[in-house]
């Protein structure tokens, strides 16, 4: 047994201190919700149709939008790609920016007008759209005709031979109307058509099309949603992240068939899977929704940047004001009566790292930052904001997270551990280590210099971005899963010493804890880590070290156990516990890509008031016990 194994197998004694008043934050048990790579579009979203507002450039020499296809021999397509084009009625778009966008993009708002020559079917469809058996779609799309046109919407097989279900829309009008049918599916296929056409002769112009499952939760796939509930997610912070940088919440006030994409400035925080594009599809009223659907506080970041700091306060205003205030009332007349009380809000996102447009000097950011919290904290005074900053860093604590603690007493800490590649097998346990000690010697320890740099303990530590990263899309394991569960023990430790009052997950969705796929989702190794330690939430703690949490509520002793060990067992003596109530044990042969945690149920026995418990290899138990 080498040094290491030496020392994470060394036997814990869990003696409880009963006396102890500190309780375990649920906000400690927060994610992300940010619009980069596959979080929203092709993970929490439930729009089934690729580019369907018609974003980029056409995909070939015939004008045909990216992701579709031409229907017709005598057909002609116009496809408009600005919302500044002044010329005939008929290239105007129908996505739009809100008025009071400071910084518009190239390629992100555009319609497609097609002109019919001849009595014959003309129009664009779309392959390889997965539905299933019996369900219920709702199908939407947005269409100018110039002349009574009658568009026959088909669902079916890829090669078009098997209709699934046909629906026949009427446009007889020269303005832009949204109209809605439902598709039905018989079977289950992963690879059907969408195929929208007319045969009228003349010309329409299409602003926007949709496909959703007829069971969404605001435009989201509710079995993604359920699992966040599952996960235990407390507070959940959107849009961003460095998407927040040039989000503006005003575009959500438009129908959502209508909110423009947009393609960031920053490459890397658009989606890729979506044409470089984010579609808009999330607005405040969806997201403060799903919080309340999962019983998360909402954690709003701002523009502090491309929106004037009257913007972000409006934003404030639409969230928490009534109906006497400008905004509360635009809610209200959007069906919103009650205010969101949305409490917590960040003051951009990573400001000083060089990579955010805007003030990126302490100095410089501190003076930003007090006059955007001032006039957000004119409309809501209870509100608790977070500053930016690359910390662990002095001259920031000195020049702006001091200088802000007037206006926002928490202070943003990121940190990402280099996920293992686990390239050579005689490598593997090294690999394994180096991410897992991250835990102790990267993030403990930059919690430690904060901590120590910011000195005034009236400046909280909010700790929402961590995550094991560095490589986008790969495959989660146990790995992933052991490093969850470990940084949740160290968050739940250094709370109260350190000053941790917030930390969120970098991200829930396809990025870490849930995993989807067009059929189904799941909770990946780490989600599954979040479910077990969600247990401790509201707990007043009894025993806290690396390896072992202890937490009393309402009777109910809750301890979770990890080891940590890449080989070996290890063993915890449990002293003054009483009788066990139930014990899962999570455990895994492996730890590599793929990997996942068996669930296995664990009768335990106390003897002298005493439980002995011996832990496999990389593995986590959960046990509860009534004194």
């Amino acid at each position: 047994m080498t040094e290491k194994e030496k020392m994470y197998c060394e036997t814990v004694k869990i003696v409880p201190d009963f006396t102890r008043d500190d309780m375990v934050s649920p906000l400690l048990f927060g994610n992300n919700l940010e619009h980069t790579r596959s979080c929203v579009n092709k993970g929490i979203s439930a729009q089934m149709l690729r580019n369907r507002k018609f974003v980029g450039k056409p995909a070939c020499y015939d004008g045909t939008p990216e992701e579709w296809f031409l229907i017709g021999n005598h057909v002609n397509i116009l496809f408009n790609e600005s919302e500044d084009v002044i010329g005939t009625h008929i290239n105007e778009v129908y996505t739009r920016h809100a008025d009071s966008y400071h910084m518009k993009r190239r390629h992100e708002c555009n319609a497609v007008t097609i002109t019919n020559y001849r009595r014959e079917a003309a129009g664009i469809g779309q392959k390889d759209i997965p539905v299933q058996k019996d369900m219920e779609y709702e199908f939407r799309i947005v269409v100018k005709a110039w002349q009574m046109t009658k568009m026959r919407i088909v669902l079916s097989d890829r090669d078009g031979n098997v209709c699934y279900d046909e629906k026949e829309i009427v446009f007889d009008k020269k303005e832009y109307e949204a109209k809605t049918v439902f598709l039905h599916t018989a079977k289950k296929d992963e690879n059907a058509r969408l195929s929208i056409a007319f045969c009228e002769e003349g010309t329409v112009s299409i602003g926007a099309v949709s496909l959703m499952p007829g069971n969404h939760f605001h435009g989201m796939r509710p079995d993604v949603v359920n699992l966040l509930k599952e996960m235990g997610v407390r507070l959940l912070r959107w849009p961003g992240g460095n998407f927040a940088g040039e989000y503006n919440w005003k575009d959500g006030l438009l129908p959502a068939d209508m909110r423009a994409p947009f393609e960031s400035h920053l490459g890397l925080e658009t989606q890729p899977h979506s044409l470089g594009y984010d579609f808009n599809e999330i607005n405040t009223d969806d997201f403060v929704a799903l919080c309340k659907e999962i019983g998360a506080e909402p954690f709003i970041t701002i523009n502090p940047t491309w929106n004037t700091e009257e913007e972000c306060a409006q934003w404030v205003e639409y969230c928490n004001g009534d109906a006497d205030t400008e905004y509360g009332r635009i809610r209200i007349e959007r069906g919103y009566k009650e205010p969101y009380n949305v409490k917590y809000w960040s003051l951009g996102n990573e400001f000083g790292y060089g990579h955010m447009e805007g003030d990126n000097t302490a100095a410089g950011y501190g003076k930003n930052g007090k006059r955007y919290g001032k006039k957000m904290l004119e409309v809501s005074p209870d509100l608790v904001l977070c500053s930016s900053g690359p910390y662990p860093n002095r001259e920031w604590a000195e020049q702006s997270a001091r200088q802000l603690m007037e206006v926002a007493p928490m202070v943003a800490l990121h940190s990402y551990v280099a996920q293992p590649f686990f390239m050579e097998k005689e490598q593997y346990e090294e690999d394994y280590y180096e991410c897992i000690d991250k835990v102790d010697t990267q993030c403990r320890k930059l919690v430690h210099q904060m901590r120590e740099e910011l000195g005034d303990d009236r400046l909280r530590i909010s700790f929402d971005e961590w995550n094991v990263w560095y490589a986008w899309y790969r495959a989660k394991s146990v790995n992933d899963g052991i490093f969850t569960a470990s940084m949740l023990h160290m968050l739940i430790e250094e709370a109260g010493p350190s000053g941790i009052d917030m930390a969120c997950h970098f991200e829930a969705v396809n990025e870490g804890a849930i995993r989807v796929e067009w059929e189904h989702a799941f909770l990946t190794p780490s989600g599954k880590m979040f479910s077990v330690m969600k247990n401790h939430i509201g707990g007043k703690i009894r025993f806290a070290a690396k390896d072992a949490i202890m937490t009393e509520k309402d009777g109910i002793c809750t301890v979770t156990l990890i080891n940590r060990s890449y080989s070996d067992d290890k063993k915890f003596v449990l002293m003054q516990c009483g009788a066990p109530v139930a014990a899962t044990l999570f455990s895994s042969e492996d730890v590599l890509p793929y990997s996942d945690f068996e669930v296995t149920d664990v009768k335990l026995n106390a003897i002298n008031d005493t439980i002995n418990v011996q832990l496999p290899k990389h593995s986590v138990m959960l046990l509860q016990f009534k004194r």
